[in-house]
């Protein structure tokens, strides 16, 4: 059975902690200096031994490094671009939209039909409009499965 409390605790093999069933555990009573670090103690029997228990260590960020929080901050206030769709003469209309639904999250399947259309028909669609970053890994996996796509700066934003 584990309990949290604030601090350092000393524990001796004297110490023992049996909690019957039924019986309700705060897990933090009183004041505390730094109610954001808690220690886990972990309770023993009798002639388990005892001691001092340390806090647990904290994973600090180093200066510099990027948390995922801020890489999609940036990512948000980038620039957008388009991922362009161009028409192509060898590749069936199903194909190009089971492509576009399976590479682009969230397409459905009245979108992807109308960007094939519109790709079809005045040779080039605009597919998504993101941060550089995705727009340039959209293309790239549009291209990988045979269609032809670009990107563009997106001027007007999103």
């Amino acid at each position: 059975m584990e309990s949290a409390v604030c601090g350092r605790l000393a524990l001796s093999p004297s110490h023992v902690f049996n909690p019957k069933p039924g019986d309700k555990l705060p897990l933090y009573k009183g004041p505390c200096v730094n109610p954001g670090v808690l220690t886990v103690i972990s309770a023993t029997g009798p002639g388990k031994g005892g001691g001092l228990l340390e806090r647990p260590t904290i994973e600090k960020t180093t200066p510099g490094r990027e948390s995922e929080f801020d890489l999609r901050k940036s990512r948000k206030m980038s620039p957008p671009y388009r991922v362009l769709l161009h028409n192509d003469n060898y590749n069936k209309r199903e194909y190009v939209v089971q492509v576009l639904m399976k590479v682009i999250p969230g397409m459905t399947l009245d979108n992807a039909v109308n960007i094939m259309q519109e790709a079809h028909h005045n040779g080039l669609s605009v597919v998504i409009i993101c941060a550089q970053a995705d727009a340039e890994e959209h293309c790239m996996q549009l291209r990988s499965n045979g269609l032809l796509s670009s990107i563009e700066p997106a001027s007007g934003g999103c």
